[in-house]
């Protein structure tokens, strides 16, 4: 039996991007030819798509883990790297997507309305896009960057036009069996329905939506019961229809007592969505009254002396039986007619779009402030620098005289010295952490080394090609015609 979810906790991951590729063009004939390295592909995006044909969140209940693909390295002779493929997550009509702290980031209503939850990477650059008068033949590229990495909440906010709300065993679900060809699991003994029940009715020319409100008690707003968790379900109803059971043998319940305790709740309830969102108060929506279960004469009696009472608040109050069908022509009939009312206030629709999280404009601006945690040393920050550091190899040191250029030009050396730094400070840019070295002059990439390599930059411990040639050739001069080693101070 397949289970009804309307809330899940998702964890999203867009793919990251491609690295870029150092490559040197190698023809007969042609020793320079050049870099061709290509960039690599951007990383794929994780896409939440209304599909009508999605009625529960229960996939993701299951599996609340989701990554897209990530995109391919690029490659020599100026090949980029592929794309990852987007992941699309279908979810149903009216889900709201929201973060773990309740900010709500699109409400997604209408077949194939898209919103981008996680963006991926950017592809790195190769070493033919990074070349320029100074480096002719960068000896580097750039690495991709990772795609974003966050956790969502989904909520599910039914998409109906007709609520119905009442007591548990009102009789709600009965009536949704009856006006529609939904089968909801219905008893002969009191319980609630744990599932909000969804059913299509026609009535003449007009088709629309009912839904079954469960769980509704005094103190629902607050929540007790399972109201706080199906409220958001009648957000976004055209008209609200309060069904009381009349038949009740409760001490201390009657029908309008009923009404006033679930108006209440009603009134305190404070929806999720905002009214540019399409929720109002639930407090101005058109009310109707059904009183159920005229077939038992007791149950009669009570609806025909508290009608007046009813009417006398400006509600329509219709009498029906589900188990006779008694009244439940009428009450459709006046159904459609206010949801036709209410859709006819309603703007033009619009097409499908693709909602996607606005971002600061990348203007390169950065701060510069203490590190709070180490004496005298900064922490710069900055949509540019920041990437730019994801961006680098730090194992390659004409890749790390890059990286000091650019910031170079951005400014972030001149605004540590304004700060106070020293040769020998610490500073943190994004994940990474660095000695800063004030005399290393930037911008003059002219004076260029071996490929891979900076001058400017204290070189590593590992030995050159050079050094593995001489070692070599000692080695052989020492051998003797036996091809065993010989020390050189060995004496005849």
């Amino acid at each position: 039996m397949s289970r009804f979810v309307d809330r899940v906790t998702i964890h999203v991951a867009a793919g990251d991007g491609g690295h870029g590729c150092a490559s040197v063009h190698r023809e007969k004939f042609k020793p320079l030819g050049g870099p061709d390295g290509g960039n690599g592909g951007k990383g794929g995006d994780v896409r939440l798509v209304v599909d009508r044909g999605v009625h529960t969140l229960l996939d993701f209940h299951y599996r609340p883990n989701a990554r897209a693909a990530n995109g391919k390295p690029g490659k020599g002779s100026l090949r980029n790297g592929a794309a990852g493929e987007d992941l699309v997550l279908a979810v149903p009509d009216g889900t709201v997507v929201l973060t773990p702290d309740g900010e709500v980031l699109a409400d997604l209503v209408g077949e194939g309305t898209t919103f981008v939850a996680a963006a991926g990477g950017r592809g790195g650059l190769g070493n033919a896009a990074l070349a320029s008068k100074a480096r002719k033949a960068p000896g580097f590229a750039l690495l991709g960057e990772p795609g974003e990495e966050l956790d969502l909440v989904l909520e599910l906010k039914s998409v109906a036009d007709v609520g119905l709300v009442g007591f548990p065993s009102a009789g709600k679900s009965s009536l949704v069996s009856v006006l529609s060809a939904a089968r909801p699991k219905i008893a002969d003994y009191p319980f609630t329905t744990l599932v909000p029940n969804l059913g299509v009715v026609t009535a003449g020319d007009t088709v629309f939506t009912m839904a079954d409100v469960p769980g509704l008690i005094p103190g629902a707003s607050e929540g007790r019961g399972l109201g706080l968790d199906f409220l958001r379900h009648i957000e976004r109803c055209a008209v609200l229809v309060h069904v009381v059971d009349c038949a009740t043998l409760e001490p201390g319940r009657d029908p309008v007592s009923d009404v006033d305790a679930l108006e209440t709740e009603l009134a305190q309830y404070t929806p999720a969505l905002q009214t540019e969102q399409g929720g109002v108060d639930l407090g101005s929506r058109p009310r109707m009254v059904v009183l159920n279960k005229v077939d038992v004469p007791e149950a009669r009696e009570l609806a025909e002396l508290v009608r007046p009472d009813l009417e006398a608040r400006g509600w329509p109050v219709f009498e029906v039986s589900t188990a006779t069908r008694e009244g439940l022509r009428e009450l459709s009939y006046a159904m459609a007619a206010e949801v036709e009312r209410y859709r006819a206030q309603l703007p033009p629709p619009e097409p499908a779009r693709v909602v996607v999280r606005p971002t600061a404009v990348d203007r390169g601006d950065f701060t510069i402030e203490p590190d709070p945690e180490v004496e005298d040393a900064f922490v710069v920050r900055g949509e540019k620098p920041e990437r730019w550091v994801r961006q680098t190899d730090f194992n390659n040191d004409e890749a790390v005289g890059y990286l000091a250029d650019r910031l170079a030009k951005l400014g972030v050396e001149e605004a540590l010295a304004k700060h106070g730094a020293r040769a020998g400070s610490q500073v943190t840019i994004g994940t990474m952490t660095f000695d800063w070295e004030p005399s290393t002059p930037a911008g003059v990439a002219g004076v260029m080394g071996r490929r891979g390599t900076d001058l400017r930059i204290d070189q590593s411990n590992r030995t050159s090609a050079s050094e593995r040639k001489a070692a070599k050739k000692a080695r052989r001069s020492s051998l003797d015609e036996f091809g065993r080693y010989v020390e050189e101070d060995e004496e005849e």
